[in-house]
């Protein structure tokens, strides 16, 4: 077996519109394609042997056993690999079960999809499951555990931390979409201008002057102080020079802990002697340059968490320990206390695993034990001198039988340090009582405190948290999301996407546009190039200016990793025709349809599928769609068009001239043709068609047909605002079409164009793109032979694998089907062949170039008719 290719798919795709997180693996079963799991001796056995939890694998079955048996009777090798790539995750701590295998058009490949949790987990659990199947085929020994192990290592350095995930989880609950924005906990909840930003329990409302007053917990206690809370009473030293002095001043049992430490880190408790103290502060200065030395205050470690200044919960937290049997070791009983299912690596349970460190071998030193002594029947002996979870500490829910008093107090201190989140921590016997009468102190204040003792204590009601996190961030009435349109189809997408985007811009929106040409946000290029992929859309959701967005999607972005947001409300199809075939298992129409539809699939339900009538593929997408579906037509006798409209549907036409549009037997004209200069005075069909699906997508949204009217009017074709796209440059005597046609039907487009222009010689030049079919070329060279004269043919690059005498060959092939004595100009050298084109350009002629032949091709035609303009 050979894996030839693995792709991580992050939002809607072709596999499924809801499941935005899978792996796509394309692998070759080489030899394995003529050998079912029924005839490789003994490997029903040896999986069952090795990975015994399948057997919940229902399968096709549709019954626990199922996948086993499909395994008995024969099942093909990416089956079984799609089953363990599930498998392995699940027993890693990451339980996920969607899953499809598939095979291509081409025999022994298979596109094996299964869902996953973790990024990089899901790549991993990918390769893993192909090596887990070669060493079953092979019946040799395999560690299985390492994979295990090592997927948990990744989750746990990629996961989002418990806390940052819970606030992720609920924004999801509220179809708040989010992004991660660092490998980290940096994360944007809600797109564009209506995104708020945090980082682990930090939000963009907490004051950076409240963190630095919490950081400095001298700073935190004096403040506390003054305004009359009590606090454990101490100094803070950075010499060893003072110690003795502030032992002597606050007095024996004392607690060290570094001056800007968190998670317990550093900290020592319940010193007792000089010698202890030494320890004690030469450990805490390893944290720090300075030392807080406490007063011990015993009783019971409480957090309470306070956010947008309301108490929420509260927990006493006890340090990790073990109770003693009189019959293990302190070692033993650590073992045994870590294989509590609630136990895990690092954050991936409920609690966490104990770790022996030197903070353990320092308290068990204090009284004179080892990791080897025997406790005492039910005698607790103490592993942490810090409750800390991540240290391997339990925590009690305590929330509903917090004194009032208490209550307000720790509310009073969010609002005295400025925190909008904040982790309070109590040394006290009890909080139902207040602080004033039980002695209880407050040890410290937290910025970003860990949610995981409150969302899933080892006793009491777990309490969700997250939601007045996100109550807060996003109080009622605040919006989450920006408008989106996504555009998509064959041709006329960019065109399509530009006006579409000037119409909004016209009405007074910032909008951010992604097309095949660059990222633009309120009409200033940000980035160059080819971008209609999910990173270009996600781009422009990250970007807090823009208010609208207006996204071209094209198939290649789809495919490679699905689409850039999780819905839109309007999706609109401009046509589905023969380009890009043959590529990515796309190798028909219908296949083509399939990818496109993800757009549509996409659509809110209360959002708009914008489809071509005319087209036979864009109308099969409408059977499908869950949202409402409007139409556009040349014909208004299309009997689409008709239908739709009959029961009650919108629609815009082109009916005597005009731009229509049509809900059920009205008709509201929005503006003549001949008025729109992107039609150039109604000659263009196909830019009608993108005027028809512009004008419908803005109307859907709400702008009136006075608003659009003049946005179509003032939309200029030209290299500014359609580059590419029909773009015509007035030479003294002679003018230059440029477009980046590539396809038959984009080619036919420019046809139609051209037969309504009259010249003394219309001259082309063609290239092709390698990544074509051969008879996508083909036909592209002989429509070239119907429209031009003379033909230059200048394959300088697009090559795409191929080689560039191969595809000069397969145009003139075309070219000379249609007309033997064409004349053919070959001359692959792009700035050359413009060069001579331009200079024999005879008095009236009109050349076009077609596809992006010359590099820069508007850029260098510029050139030539700024040099006629200064002769």
């Amino acid at each position: 077996m050979k894996i030839l290719n693995i792709q991580v798919l992050r939002g809607p795709n072709i596999w499924s519109i809801n499941r935005k997180k899978l792996i796509q693996m394309r692998l070759d079963l080489e030899d394995l394609e003529q050998k079912p799991t029924n005839v490789i001796e003994g490997f029903s056995e040896r999986i069952e042997k090795l990975l015994p939890s399948m057997f919940t694998h229902r399968c096709s079955k549709g019954v626990e056993g199922g996948f086993f048996t499909r395994v008995k009777e024969g099942t093909w090798m990416g089956h079984v690999i799609e089953h363990i790539a599930l498998e392995i995750q699940t027993l890693a701590g990451m339980d996920t079960g969607f899953g499809r295998t598939r095979m291509t058009k081409t025999e022994g490949i298979y596109n094996v999809v299964f869902s996953y949790l973790e990024e990089k987990v899901g790549v991993y659990s990918a390769e893993a499951a192909v090596r887990i199947a070669e060493a079953l085929i092979n019946n040799v020994e395999y560690d299985l555990e390492h994979d295990i192990r090592r997927m948990k290592e990744i989750r746990e350095l990629e996961a989002l931390g418990p806390s940052t995930a819970s606030i992720v989880e609920e924004a999801v609950k509220r179809s708040i979409p989010w992004i991660r924005l660092n490998k980290s906990s940096l994360v944007q909840l809600g797109y564009g201008k209506n995104q708020v930003r945090f980082r682990a329990t930090m939000t963009e409302k907490t004051s950076s002057i409240a963190v630095d007053i919490a950081s400095n917990k001298e700073e935190t206690k004096r403040l506390l102080t003054e305004a009359a809370i009590p606090v454990a009473s101490g100094v803070t030293i950075s010499s060893p020079d003072d110690l003795e002095a502030s032992v002597n001043k606050v007095g024996f049992p004392l607690v060290f802990k570094p001056l800007d430490g968190n998670h317990g880190k550093g900290a020592t408790i319940n010193v007792k002697t000089m010698e202890d103290a030494v320890a004690a502060f030469e450990y805490a200065k390893t944290y720090s340059r300075k030392v807080i030395i406490e007063k011990f205050i015993t009783g019971y470690d409480f957090r309470v968490l306070v956010i947008d200044h309301k108490v929420v919960a509260a927990a006493q937290r006890d340090p990790a320990h073990v109770r003693g049997n009189g019959i293990h070791t302190i070692q033993e009983l650590i073992d045994k206390e870590n294989e509590d299912p609630r136990r895990g690596y690092g954050h991936e349970n409920v609690l966490t695993e104990i770790a022996v460190d030197r903070d353990t071998l320092d308290l068990l030193a204090k009284k004179e034990y080892t990791l080897e002594t025997i406790p005492e029947k039910g005698e607790i002996v103490y592993l942490k001198s810090t409750a800390n979870l991540s240290t391997g500490g339990t925590s009690i829910d305590v929330t509903d039988i917090v004194h009032p008093q208490n209550i307000f107090i720790c509310e009073r201190i969010s609002r005295v340090i400025g925190l909008d989140i904040c982790g309070i921590d109590i040394m006290a016997q009890n909080l139902t009582q207040p602080l004033t009468e039980n002695g209880g102190v407050v040890l410290e204040v937290n910025a970003a405190p860990g949610f995981r003792m409150h969302l899933a204590p080892s006793e009491g009601l777990p309490r969700n948290v997250a939601a007045p996190v996100i109550d807060m961030l996003y109080p009622q009435g605040k919006l989450s999301q920006i408008p989106i349109i996504a555009v998509t189809g064959t041709n006329g997408k960019t065109t399509t996407t530009r006006l579409i985007a000037h119409i909004i811009r016209s009405n007074g929106k910032r909008v951010g546009f992604t097309t095949s040409d660059g990222v633009y946000v309120h009409n200033t290029m940000l980035m160059k190039g080819d971008t209609t992929g999910p990173v270009s859309a996600e781009f422009i959701l990250k970007d807090p200016t823009v208010e609208f967005a207006v996204l071209e999607t094209a198939r290649g972005g789809i495919l490679r990793a699905g689409l850039g947001f999780n819905a839109c409300d309007i999706g609109v199809v401009t046509n589905i025709q023969e380009d890009h075939l043959g590529l990515s298992d796309i190798h028909n129409l219908d296949d083509l349809t399939r990818v496109k539809a993800v757009v549509i699939g996409a659509v809110r339900r209360k959002g708009w599928a914008v489809l071509n009538a005319d087209n036979g593929y864009c109308v099969r997408i409408a059977k499908d769609a869950r949202c409402n579906v409007a139409y556009f037509s040349m014909d208004e006798n299309n009997p689409v068009i008709k239908e739709h409209c009959r029961k009650g549907g919108i629609a815009a036409i082109y009916e005597n001239g005009f731009i229509t549009i049509k809900t059920g037997d009205w008709k509201l004209r929005v503006d003549k043709a001949t008025h729109i200069p992107l039609t150039f005075g109604g000659s263009v069909n196909f830019m009608i068609q993108n005027v028809l699906a512009a004008t419908l997508a803005a109307y859907l949204w709400g702008y009136k047909p006075e608003d659009i009217r003049l946005s179509l009017e003032t939309f200029i074709p030209s290299a500014a605002h359609t580059p590419g796209r029909m773009n015509i440059f007035r030479f003294k005597d002679f003018k230059v079409l440029v477009d980046f046609a590539h396809n038959p039907d984009g080619f036919n487009g420019v046809k139609g164009f051209l037969q309504g222009v009259e010249a003394t010689e219309h001259v082309g030049i063609i290239s092709a793109t390698g990544d074509r079919r051969d008879e996508d070329i083909i036909e592209t060279a002989r429509i070239s032979a119907q429209m031009f004269d003379k033909i230059y043919v200048c394959q300088e690059k697009y090559l795409r694998g191929r080689q560039q005498q191969e595809l000069v060959d397969l145009l003139v092939k075309g070219i000379r089907e249609v007309d033997p004595n064409k004349e053919i100009i070959i001359n692959n050298k792009s700035t050359e062949c413009l060069r001579i084109a331009i200079e024999n350009a005879q008095k009236g002629s009109y050349l076009t170039i077609l596809s992006n032949t010359i590099d820069n091709t508007i850029q260098r035609v510029t050139e030539h008719l700024d040099k006629e303009l200064e002769a």
